[in-house]
């Protein structure tokens, strides 16, 4: 494989020695690890659809991989699957302002893309607090979101198009326009976390920058206090471009990192509330703001009296799993979703589940869309420790689906939430998605064993059956 895998991409394109792919042994999910059979890191389209069509033609299964900032282990080779790393094919391939989109090949770095189209005036929405490292083919396997995705949405309301290699080396392009015909197989690959193929070029929408944007520092006694506020931010009819909530123990860990705002220690809860659009009207909004966080006993209110101090406060935020490191040896992410209107009550189910299991839990989240990121903090050194962080995880991911939501926002199921799709799915759905699958990826060799939960001993019993049949 190697020799003919080095044919294709060249002998500098691809490593196989332990010592050398030990390094892609996890993504930023580091409870399961596995090390490939080898990393490939193609060039161009073209190089990719040959590696593929080798692979599929002697059914070795392979992993896409990006920039490895994922958080579910989507891109682990639990098996010694073949990684195909993209983070060559780094080109912003052409931008046209004039219908406000831009190709760039799936190793582009997400926040490159916005500094390349600043001078222009012009921005790309989704902003993962990762978006300095993280990749836009990662963005797009993930479906990523972002502190600013309650205004604007997640990366499958900003993806036009995409060129696909498939997991048997056929090159294929879907979308490009807005509205096309037929079923919509953007929605599908985005979000489809690797299972589907690998995207090797992507159209995406940018934005022309907002006019002004002001933004909002409300500290907090009360969890409870905070989580009311941000759901009546929202009922007021106010959509803010972002609105974070972190809690204490989030706080903490902040302000021990690089970008301190110097919040009291004692303080339960802070929230980050902006807005962006036309000036004229925005002092009205933040007004409006401001008094629904006084009417839930705020204890101090300011709006940032400039651009410094706005990006400090987003910079404090943005490093705040980084800097769960410096108060934990280890911490684990979660990304459940719920109702903005049960925010008090499943914030103290977590709370619960932090004392049953003996393990602190910060909380940091974007609190406008009901998007949660309990980080459970342990110690992997202390003999079950790592079992007691997992179970937690899980109880959470539980404790979000009792109320309504989902188990993941934008970190993908991968292969830490497997199980936990059964929390929101039955066999029968779970089932109907798998077929979907099989139908670009029939012997499951792109990303295998991610995403769906084997299926119950009688479905899986009944889709033999059928499989023999026919």
């Amino acid at each position: 494989m190697v020799e003919a895998i080095t044919n294709i991409v060249g002998q500098k394109s691809i490593i196989h020695r332990f010592e050398d792919v030990m390094a892609y042994e996890c993504d930023g999910y580091t409870i399961h690890k596995g090390i490939p059979s080898a990393v490939i890191f193609p060039s161009n389209t073209e190089e990719v659809s040959e590696v593929v069509t080798y692979l599929h033609r002697h059914q070795i299964p392979f992993i896409p991989r990006g920039a490895g900032t994922g958080l579910s282990g989507g891109a682990t080779a639990l098996n010694g699957e073949v990684i195909i790393s993209l983070v060559r094919m780094n080109k912003l391939l052409h931008v046209d302002y004039c219908n406000r989109k831009a190709i760039v090949q799936p190793g582009y770095i997400n926040l490159k893309l916005s500094n390349s189209i600043a001078s222009k005036g012009y921005y790309y929405a989704p902003d993962p607090s990762s978006q300095a490292t993280c990749t836009i083919g990662g963005n797009v396997g993930e479906n990523a979101g972002g502190a600013h995705c309650l205004k604007y949405g997640v990366t499958t309301n900003h993806v036009l198009g995409l060129e696909v290699v498939l997991p048997n080396g056929h090159i294929r392009r879907f979308g490009g326009v807005l509205d096309m015909p037929g079923y919509d197989v953007l929605g599908l690959l985005t979000g489809s976390e690797g299972t589907l193929g690998i995207v090797t070029e992507i159209t995406v929408r940018i934005l022309k920058k907002p006019q002004s944007a002001s933004t909002v520092l409300a500290l907090f006694d009360q969890v409870a206090d905070a989580s009311q506020a941000a759901s009546d931010i929202i009922a007021s009819g106010i959509i803010p471009a972002a609105l974070e909530m972190m809690d204490n123990m989030a706080i903490h860990g902040v302000e021990s990192g690089n970008y301190p705002v110097g919040y009291p220690k004692d303080l339960a809860a802070v929230l980050i509330v902006e807005v962006d659009g036309i000036a004229a009207g925005l002092e009205e909004q933040i007004d409006e703001i401001m008094n629904v966080c006084k009417k839930h006993h705020v204890r101090e209110v300011r709006k940032a009296k400039d651009a410094a101090e706005r990006a400090r406060w987003w910079a404090n935020r943005k490093t705040a799993f980084g800097a769960m490191g410096k108060i934990s040896p280890d911490y684990l992410v979660q990304d459940g979703v719920i109702p903005r209107s049960k925010l008090p009550e499943v914030l103290e189910k977590i709370s619960q589940i932090s004392r049953h299991y003996g393990l602190r839990i910060a909380n940091v989240f974007h609190a406008g869309d009901g998007n949660l990121h309990p980080l459970i903090l342990f110690d992997s050194r202390i003999e079950g420790e790592t079992e007691r962080a997992v179970e937690a995880g899980s109880a959470v991911l539980k404790a979000c689906a009792d109320a309504g939501g989902s188990i993941t926002g934008e970190h993908g199921v991968g292969i830490e939430k497997l199980d936990d799709m059964r929390f929101i799915f039955n066999e029968i759905e779970i089932e109907a998605q798998t077929q979907l699958r099989d139908v670009f990826n029939p012997l499951s060799l792109c990303n295998p064993h991610k995403l769906f939960p084997k299926p119950a001993r009688c479905v899986e019993m009944k889709r033999m059956e059928t499989a023999s049949m026919s």
